[in-house]
């Protein structure tokens, strides 16, 4: 929102409405002492000066343009086309924000309408909103549509260990506010490296969703078909959280009968930004549509036949009966959803296609590789996409130190999320990573040994 100052005229007239003569009075209740403190700044500098200081703690950064970089977890390096930023920093998308008059803003409703469309194929599913803040907000969102669709009877939400940590964090807080509600299946006593299928006996009659990843969180993949039939048995509904760039090379969730498929959308052509901002992805079965959290834009035409966009199946409690809306939030991700619409549309099909398989190539080279390196063995199986987990034979903080004073960024440290993956990495590869990077690591990794 553009910052417009107050008239003379305005000022005297709030100060009249509140019973006051002038602006000193408003801090007539605030100490003498404490009003004008003496701050301990240093002396100004020129603008040379602070760029130039600015540029030294930007470059104390390990970027991925300069580093050789094996992290993921969540979010992942990949090649971005050099028109997607140059679309989406466009001044008529660069400057838009949520439109209130929607109508009116019919280049950013055919956008979103575009990228709902490509979300919706790639995913397998009906239907798709506008995006949500990122994967973690999305997974949320999907345990609030399955306790509407319920209206509170069922109070199981069960969630495997093999989820992205900070997404079933996020789904608790959502879930905390509603009694009764628990949440489920990712306890800590279980082994979370052990497959799904532990979490059939405790799917029963008041389950109300069951959500997994694909791939998991430790890149293993997984046919989710008899997991969604004996979901559906017992009446509940399975959400899936997926990968979108795995997505072109494997089954699309909605092949498992999905009843809802989430997850982030960085890797569609989002920087990795220091972890934002990016979009989450929300798509579902038609069935559940009018339960979509978030804005949802159709097509349509106008009275002269023309083709045209708005916004569509809005619950009027979106907007003023806020205690029962399924969900509160009415905004987007305009530009991350762009830039992700952007990025699917020129790779197309082929293009995305291979893209996937980069991944998933290079990752299987490099996992062969690594398990050849004495001490070191690969945890994920064969069935992994783009990431694996791999066992070391010391500490996983020591061994990135090591890596990162030859400019690689090693794996993620698992321990931090599973107190039984001590010394255990989570390595990603994408198709940005090349042969001699990896044989690169390889090496590093044999001398960690010697040390």
């Amino acid at each position: 929102m553009p910052y417009i100052p107050v008239t003379d005229a305005q000022r005297e007239d709030m100060l009249h409405r509140l019973g006051i003569i002038s602006l000193e009075d408003l801090f007539a209740d605030i100490p003498q002492e404490h009003r004008f403190p003496e701050l301990a700044l240093d002396a100004g500098r020129s603008e040379m000066e602070v760029l130039r200081e600015l540029a030294t703690l930007a470059n104390s950064n390990a970027q991925a343009d300069t580093y050789r970089w094996f992290l993921g977890a969540g979010a992942y390096d990949h090649f971005i086309p050099a028109v997607v930023p140059a679309l989406a920093s466009r001044g008529e998308f660069l400057t838009a924000y949520t439109p209130y008059q929607p109508e009116i803003s019919q280049g950013t409703l055919q956008a979103i309408f575009e990228y709902q469309t490509l979300i919706s194929r790639l995913t397998g599913m009906d239907a798709s909103n506008a995006s949500h803040y990122d994967g973690a907000t999305a997974t949320a969102e999907a345990g609030v549509l399955a306790y509407h669709q319920f209206r509170g009877k069922r109070t199981k939400f069960l969630v495997s260990c093999a989820v992205n940590p900070q997404y079933r964090e996020t789904l608790r807080t959502y879930m905390a506010g509603i009694c009764n509600i628990c949440v489920t299946g990712d306890e800590s006593d279980h082994d979370p490296l052990e497959d799904w299928k532990y979490l059939l006996s405790q799917i029963d009659t008041n389950t109300a969703l069951v959500v997994v990843q694909y791939p998991d969180f430790f890149g293993r993949v997984y046919d989710y078909t008899e997991l969604a039939e004996v979901v559906h048995e017992n009446g509940a509904m399975l959400a899936i959280v997926a990968n979108p760039m795995a997505l072109g090379l494997l089954k699309a969730p909605g092949e498992f009968d999905a009843d809802i498929v989430v997850g982030d959308g960085q890797p569609l052509g989002l920087p990795l930004s220091f972890g934002g901002p990016y979009l989450g992805f929300f798509a579902t079965k038609n069935e559940y549509v009018r339960k979509l959290a978030g804005r949802l834009v159709g097509e349509t035409v106008d009275h002269n036949g023309k083709r045209g966009y708005v916004l569509t199946l809005t619950a009027r409690e979106q907007h003023i009966r806020r205690e029962k809306a399924t969900s509160n939030i009415c905004s987007n991700q305009g530009l991350m959803a762009l830039a992700a619409t952007v990025y699917m549309s020129l790779l197309g099909k082929n293009g995305f296609k291979q893209v996937s398989e980069l991944c998933y190539h290079k990752a299987h080279y490099a996992a062969e590789k690594i398990s050849k390196v004495k001490g070191y063995s690969v945890c994920s199986g064969k069935d992994f996409f783009n990431e694996f987990v791999v066992s070391c034979p010391s500490d996983v903080e020591e061994i990135n130190h090591h890596l990162l004073d030859h400019n690689i960024l090693g794996g993620y440290n698992l321990s931090n999320d599973y107190k039984k993956l001590g010394h255990h990495m989570l390595i990603a590869v994408t198709e940005m990573n090349t042969k001699d990077e990896i044989d690169a690591l390889c090496e590093i990794l044999e001398e960690v040994n010697h040390d």
